[in-house]
C-alpha cells in the first residue's frame, strides 16, 4: 500500500512541477491578416480578417499588389474580428503577394501573405456512382439464375449429407 501512495505521490509532484511549462502557448491575438484560402487560381475570392483592430473597429484592405484593388473589412460574426472579400483578377500571375489591412481608428497596420497559383490547391470530390457495369445477383438471364441455384442446392444437400455420416461413424 505504501508502494502504491509512493507513486501517485511522485507522479502527482512531477505533473505539479511540470504543469506551468506544458501549458499551451498562446499567440497574440492581435497578430497578422488572416487570408482564406492562402493560395487560390487567378478569379478565384478570398475572405481577409484580422483581430487587430478591436471590438468596434473597422479597416480598409489594400489588394493592389495582386490587383485587386481596396476593400473594406467590417465587424463580424466574431467579437473583435473584422472580416472583409475581395475577388483575385483572372489576369493574375503566379506569385505570392502581400495584402495590407489599415484600422481605421489607431491607423495600425497588419499584413497577410496570398499566394496565387495556375492549379487549385483545393481537393477534388468525385460525384455520381461507379461506373462497374450493370448486373447484380438476379441478372436478365432466368436460366442462369435457376443454375446458380441448383448448383448451391446441390452443395448444401451433399455438405449435409457427408456432415450426417461423419456424425454416425460410417467414415468418409
Amino acid at each position: 500500500m505504501r508502494r502504491i501512495a509512493r507513486l501517485l505521490t511522485g507522479t502527482a509532484l512531477a505533473v505539479a512541477a511540470a504543469g506551468p511549462f506544458a501549458a499551451p502557448a498562446y499567440a497574440d491575438d492581435t497578430g497578422g491578416l488572416e487570408v482564406y484560402p492562402s493560395s487560390v487560381v487567378p478569379g478565384g475570392s478570398v475572405s481577409v480578417n484580422t483581430t487587430a483592430c478591436g471590438a468596434d473597429g473597422a479597416a480598409a484592405g489594400d489588394a493592389s499588389a495582386v490587383g485587386s484593388g481596396h476593400f473594406t473589412l467590417a465587424p463580424g460574426g466574431h467579437e473583435g474580428n473584422v472580416i472583409g472579400r475581395f475577388r483575385v483578377p483572372p489576369s493574375a500571375q503566379q506569385g505570392t503577394y502581400e495584402i495590407v489591412a489599415r484600422c481605421t481608428g489607431d491607423g495600425r497596420e497588419v499584413r497577410g501573405d496570398l499566394v496565387v497559383t495556375l492549379t487549385s490547391a483545393q481537393p477534388v470530390h468525385p460525384r455520381g456512382s461507379v461506373k462497374t457495369g450493370v448486373g447484380g445477383a438476379l441478372g436478365p438471364d432466368p436460366v442462369q439464375t435457376a443454375a446458380g441455384v441448383a448448383a448451391l442446392a446441390v452443395a448444401a444437400a451433399g455438405g449435409t449429407w457427408l456432415l450426417h455420416r461423419r456424425a454416425r461413424g460410417d467414415g468418409i
